[in-house]
């Protein structure tokens, strides 16, 4: 309805989103919602644009962004409403990008807005209760929340009946529209983190990296991300102080990779996951000459399956020893070792595990960091 407010006027341009053309097309979702609607009216129908055009000129599209780059479909184009149906399943990316296709001519009345609707929970979870809920009242961001007892033409009683067939968040997300509800992990819980300000001052610290130089606009939804993360240690805690983790080129990573030992300073070793075969080692051996010239850096060989390699970091996680240093990594990290292992994305888990095997290591050897020409295997 609210994208059909303005197609009284020339050039007005609505155009709503589902993250995959099958979410659009199923029925009672928004085409044959708009069909039920339009069909008898002089709005034309064309199947091939799926845009309705209204004898103003105006138009409102139906589109789907199935694919991260797929947002770059719309570079050019101009709309003055965008929504987006089921927010929680877009990449946050992808929600900000259309913001830069809101545009309208000098004096018009029709106003830009971008609507969205969603249930708690799906991928996007998190940044979408960040931005909305959180950040939102500060912002001018609306959120109107709407619950069962918001629709009496639904057959309620039935509907109860089928949720109660669901887990206990999800009837408390679905039912009760209860966005600080989430799932529990197989192997970690969200609760045993606990978040401080910062971390002692005299920790002992690493950098660890798990390369994955994928460029973003080359990126698929499976494509493994470069993760690294600065864990420091001090009378058997941790402290996971920063996490990077980015889609870039070869040459970007590396660039970042100096940037943040730049950073971190020359009394932070840096170590690096390296891949089997001689690639790795050529990758390790690049990283140390050409890269990281000048700080202590270290190759790295794990061995055994990555569960195992976790077991260590879950253990000091649900004994209240992990600490996670405030930052905008937070959410992310969170929505992804909770999943693990069964998750898409394991990334920030593996180089945390990783971080804390390193520094128990440090510990039990007694020894100093120094540049060293080889890589070290672990068990």
């Amino acid at each position: 309805m609210a994208a059909l407010q303005y197609v009284h006027v020339p050039n007005y341009a609505a155009i709503m989103f589902r993250r995959t053309y099958k979410d659009l097309a199923m029925p009672g979702a928004l085409m044959d919602r708009a069909h039920a609607w339009l069909d008898n009216t002089d709005a034309k129908w064309s199947e091939k644009d799926k845009t309705w055009t209204f004898p103003s000129g105006a138009t409102l599209t139906f589109a789907y962004l199935q694919h991260e780059n797929d947002k770059y479909n719309y570079q050019g184009a101009e709309f003055q409403f965008v929504a987006f149906d089921e927010l929680t399943q877009f990449e946050e990316s992808q929600y900000r990008y259309l913001f830069s296709r809101l545009r309208r001519l000098k004096g018009s009345d029709v106003p830009l807005r971008c609507y969205s609707a969603s249930n708690p929970g799906g991928r996007g979870h998190s940044w979408v209760r960040q931005r909305i809920l959180i950040e939102g009242p500060k912002k001018g961001r609306e959120f109107i929340p709407s619950k069962l007892e918001d629709n009496p033409y639904l057959d309620t009683e039935d509907y109860e009946q089928s949720l109660a067939e669901m887990s206990q968040y999800e009837i408390q997300q679905l039912r009760h529209g209860d966005w600080d509800a989430v799932p529990d992990g197989e192997m970690f819980k969200r609760h045993w983190f606990k978040i401080v300000k910062e971390a002692p001052a005299d920790v002992k610290k690493v950098r660890y990296w798990d390369l994955a130089a994928t460029d973003k606009k080359k990126a698929t939804d499976t494509t493994a991300y470069t993760a690294g993360v600065k864990m420091g240690m001090k009378d058997g805690q941790y402290y996971i102080m920063d996490m990077r983790r980015v889609q870039l080129s070869p040459l970007a990573v590396e660039q970042l990779i100096r940037q943040t030992a730049e950073l971190d300073g020359v009394g932070v070793p840096v170590w690096m996951e390296q891949e089997p075969g001689s690639s790795g080692v050529n990758t390790i051996d690049h990283y140390r000459r050409k890269v990281l010239n000048g700080f202590a850096f270290y190759g790295d060989r794990p061995t055994g399956p990555k569960e195992e390699r976790a077991r260590p970091l879950a253990a000091a996680a649900e004994a209240g020893n992990v600490f996670l240093v405030e930052g905008d990594w937070v959410n992310d990290f969170l929505d992804e070792i909770v999943g693990f292992p069964a998750g898409q994305y394991k990334d920030q888990t593996d180089v945390s595990a990783a971080s804390l095997s390193i520094l128990n290591e440090m510990k039990e050897m007694k020894h100093a960091v120094k540049p060293t020409i080889g890589s070290v295997k672990r068990r």
